[in-house]
């Protein structure tokens, strides 16, 4: 009975926190419905938030109620199911995990650490560099991690530096912390590398900001540059490897890809339909491309080809998943906006502004969305409480569109090494044993620090000056 009280309590406690928040007069002219649904679009959030409930079923529970109870117009709920971008998410999903069951992405990564190898140092840049380059196919970097994990678990073994003798900050500790840091920035550099970005685009869109796959590229290339150069570096100095040199890691990597043997039908497959859908992404910003069909396109061609079959989108579970909670979340963050919440917060958070300089509200914005991360444990839940908000109070101060719109997207995917629990992905590197949870928090937020830094002093003019070409 007390494990079911225990169970239950939370629930009852978020249904108690609804049921008060739902009743309480809307503050700030906010129109009834509005407030309605901001209420259950809360209460999801918080129960994602705190593991109340999985993020699927808080998600399902929401759209049911928010229609049920008339908050939201069914074919407005509904909407986002036929959101090109969130089909793009899904399609993703799958091509990923063809590029993995190939064996190119392990190939790939095999051949960096033949040429870069050498040192703990080019080890580091090395897994970097794999992350940034399979980082389009994966929309994820969850899923990423999962590819990269073992790659870093075997370097680490390979170096002679495993869990329980002593031997841990050898190697493994620095390895493990700089392929977490690098998943900070592999997934800022490309649209397609996290799930969010898409979504934060999308609403950028409504505010009549226009993100490209091209565009977006070319935004994060300098400050991303830059990161992936100083991430590393800075690592080996505030918490360096015992092992500066690894002369035998090129070696282990030629054996492996002997052991691989030559390209694969499948890979060959693979790598030309990856590459046929990258450069038909980039260039959708120029011709009438939708990125959507694209990726069924580079799917139907894998699945002609046999490359990814019926049985595995058994194993793909997680791709249905993301476009239910995804189209439902986006649907409702997206009635919020046309109700004229994140309206009238903005104006409100303004008056707060007044007298202070775009570039002063510009800062203090993305200082304060980094730091409030520290009480997520979603990038996602953040993007999609915050991300609104953010972007109307900066742009109605007068901050660039563009730039607001891109730092604060940048900043959703930087930020995630700030906590343990600040991404999912640092739960699989937590859980080798190479770090701890106060490892995170002092050098994870040592490199929150410095990607804030390096976004705001080299990113900041970097984009406006793309914005004027």
């Amino acid at each position: 009975m007390s494990i079911r009280f225990k169970q239950l309590y939370p629930i009852a406690l978020l249904g108690f926190f609804a049921l008060t928040l739902w009743f309480t007069p809307p503050p700030l002219a906010i129109a009834p419905k509005a407030w309605q649904l901001f209420t259950i679009f809360l209460t999801t959030i918080i129960a994602i938030l705190g593991n109340v409930l999985p993020i699927i079923a808080a998600s399902v529970i929401a759209l049911a109620l928010s229609v049920s109870l008339g908050v939201i117009e069914p074919a407005k709920a509904y909407a986002g199911f036929s959101e090109s971008f969130i089909l793009l998410i899904v399609a993703a999903f799958l091509v990923s995990h063809a590029v993995h069951k190939s064996g190119l992405g392990k190939r790939l990564s095999l051949h960096i650490i033949r040429r870069f190898g050498h040192s703990t140092l080019g080890l580091g840049y090395s897994l970097i560099a794999t992350d940034i380059l399979i980082a389009p196919a994966f929309p994820s970097n969850t899923a990423r991690s999962g590819v990269l994990y073992p790659i870093v678990y075997g370097l680490a073994h390979d170096c002679h530096s495993k869990i329980g003798d002593g031997t841990e900050k050898k190697a493994g500790s620095y390895l493990m912390m700089t392929s977490m840091a690098g998943l900070t920035i592999s997934s800022g550099l490309w649209l397609t590398a996290m799930a969010v970005n898409p979504i934060g685009a999308k609403i950028a869109e409504t505010m009549g900001i226009h993100i490209s796959f091209g565009s977006w590229l070319l935004y994060a290339l300098l400050p991303t540059l830059v990161a992936f150069i100083l991430i590393p570096w800075v690592l080996f100095h505030i918490y360096p490897p015992e092992l500066k040199s690894t002369p035998d890691a090129p070696k282990m990597a030629r054996e492996a890809l002997m052991n691989m043997g030559r390209i694969s039908r499948n890979e060959w497959i693979t790598g030309a339909v990856f590459l046929g859908m990258l450069t038909l992404w980039s260039l959708s910003g120029i011709f009438p491309i939708d990125k959507a069909a694209v990726a069924f396109g580079g799917l139907g061609l894998l699945m002609a080809s046999k490359v990814f079959g019926i049985d595995d989108f058994r194993t793909q579970g997680e791709a249905l998943s993301t476009l239910i909670w995804f189209a439902i979340l986006f649907s409702m963050s997206t009635q919020l906006a046309e109700m004229g919440f994140m309206g009238a917060v903005a104006d409100h958070f303004t008056l707060y502004l007044v007298g202070l300089s775009w570039g002063w509200v510009y800062l203090l914005l993305v200082i304060v969305y980094v730091l409030i991360h520290y009480l997520f444990v979603s990038q996602s839940a953040h993007l999609l409480a915050l991300f609104g908000i953010f972007l109307g109070i900066g742009i109605t101060s007068g901050v660039p569109g563009e730039l607001m719109a891109m730092m604060l997207l940048f900043a959703t995917n930087f930020n995630a090494t700030i906590t343990p629990q600040g991404s999912s992905c640092n739960a699989i590197y937590l859980s080798s044993g190479y770090i701890s949870a106060r490892d995170i928090y002092i050098y994870g937020g040592a490199i929150t620090l410095l990607n804030l830094i390096i976004f705001l002093a080299i990113g900041t003019p970097w984009i406006l000056a793309v914005t004027q070409l």
